[in-house]
């Protein structure tokens, strides 16, 4: 595949240690590798292959071929820069800190094999060793990792100093888009709690995998959303492998996104997995309430998110306060006081009072069945009274598992009048 490596890191990273590195994370795996090397890779013109625009109408076909992806496939650069034409502008999905990502379609005119596939092809910035070291996690982690809420690595290309990643195409684009672009359709409750559901089981299953990973870069703009609003975890770049055995935490640089990463961490860069689920409680703040983890445009003390929401999350008479206005009606109150109260505990400044994913997991499930008594809002009796849905105890202590999970919702039957929701309860029950 050539020398993989940027110039400026040649010395450090060489061809034959890229392939040994790759060999080792993707053969021992599950997943697999397959060589894309073809000694005829210019063989074909590029009007020979196919065009982006000729995208599958039907979204289930491209899902299921998805599916037949079994192994990461070594591309060359000629392909990927065919199937995105020559990188072109107008081909441009999206761009961030470690590259830009262009819209290509893969098939059979690509290479004798393929499936028809759209796919999202990253192009990372040659910026020496670090650029490098982000581009392998990448392979590592999500070449190795397959699950529903995870973005699917397709392939790879390692060519001279060139680095890219081929994932599958995820229709709407990211949470953060749909959250805060003015031009879009508000999103809607349930829409809203099933989105939480995936990610939560996307960071559940990191933080539960044989060696657990710590994804480090929890925000809305990673999170995709495929067409049918599934949630998928994407940007693997500064994921780590968890602490073991008698280990606490992991020792690291800090490094993430200003307005997620949990304090501790920023603090003392002591990197655990409650990082992570102080980082899904910002997310879920902004799923709740509408608003970005970090707005300059708006008043000194509501510029932080977390700041500014988390004092009323803990306090019966202003938890409605927060809610996005956008969603009136569409929700009862005490689907909201709950998932209000897990953002609080994930919120936590103690990193042991925090839940743990797989908790979070179990807390959302029932709240996807919660669309009972929509209208309880604005019928609701005097809050500051203490009577109607609020008139309970406080908050229930998450710091312990069963008594976490009690507390939150019934996890044995749902009395939803959605037709969505299934008989085998709430956790089988999907919003769409």
């Amino acid at each position: 595949m050539g020398n993989c490596g940027t110039r400026e890191e040649s010395a450090v990273v060489s061809n034959a240690q890229v392939q040994q590195q790759l060999n080792h994370m993707l053969s021992s795996s599950s997943v697999g590798v397959r060589n894309g090397v073809s000694e005829k890779k210019h063989s074909r013109s590029v009007s020979d292959l196919s065009d982006p625009s000729s995208t599958p109408r039907k979204f289930e076909d491209s899902r299921k071929n998805a599916v037949l992806y079994t192994h990461v496939i070594a591309f060359t650069l000629y392909e990927l820069e065919t199937i995105t034409k020559s990188f072109r502008s107008d081909y441009i999905l999206g761009e961030g800190g470690f590259g830009t990502v262009y819209k290509g379609y893969i098939d059979e005119n690509v290479r004798v094999g393929l499936k028809s596939l759209p796919v999202a092809v990253k192009v990372l910035n040659k910026e020496g060793y670090q650029g490098h070291r982000e581009w392998l996690t990448e392979v590592n982690f999500l070449g190795q990792l397959r699950h529903p809420n995870l973005v699917k690595l397709i392939g790879y290309c390692c060519e001279d100093d060139h680095r890219l990643l081929v994932y599958e195409f995820m229709f709407r684009g990211s949470l953060e888009n749909h959250l805060f672009r003015k031009a879009t359709v508000p999103l809607s409750w349930a829409t809203r709690l099933m989105i939480a559901l995936g990610a939560a089981k996307g960071l559940a299953f990191l933080h539960n995998a044989e060696r657990p990973v710590i994804y480090r870069d929890f925000k809305t703009s990673n999170i995709l959303l495929d067409s049918d609003y599934t949630a998928k975890l994407s940007d693997f770049g500064l994921a780590k492998a968890g602490p073991q055995g008698d280990e606490t935490h992991v020792s690291t640089r800090v490094m993430g996104t200003y307005g997620y990463a949990a304090p501790e961490y920023v603090m003392t860069g002591h990197l655990t997995a409650r990082s992570d689920v102080y980082s899904f409680g910002v997310v879920l703040l902004e799923l709740l309430t509408g608003r970005k983890s970090v707005d300059k445009t708006r008043p000194s003390k509501e510029q932080s998110l977390v700041d500014w929401a988390r004092p009323k999350l803990n306090d019966k008479r202003k938890m409605l306060q927060i809610i996005d206005p956008r969603l009136e009606n569409q929700y009862s109150v005490r689907a909201a006081q709950k998932a209000c109260s897990l953002a609080y505990y994930c919120l936590s400044q103690n990193p042991k009072a925090r839940p743990l994913m797989s908790d979070v997991v179990e807390t959302l499930e029932p709240l996807q069945c919660s669309n009972d008594g929509a209208n309880e809002i604005s019928s609701t009796p005097n809050l500051a009274g203490g009577t109607g849905a609020f008139a309970m105890g406080g908050v229930p202590d998450y710091r312990m598992r069963r008594r976490f999970t009690n507390n939150v919702g019934p996890g044995s039957s749902c009395r939803s009048p959605n037709p969505n929701c299934s008989p085998g309860g709430p956790a089988a029950c999907r919003v769409r």
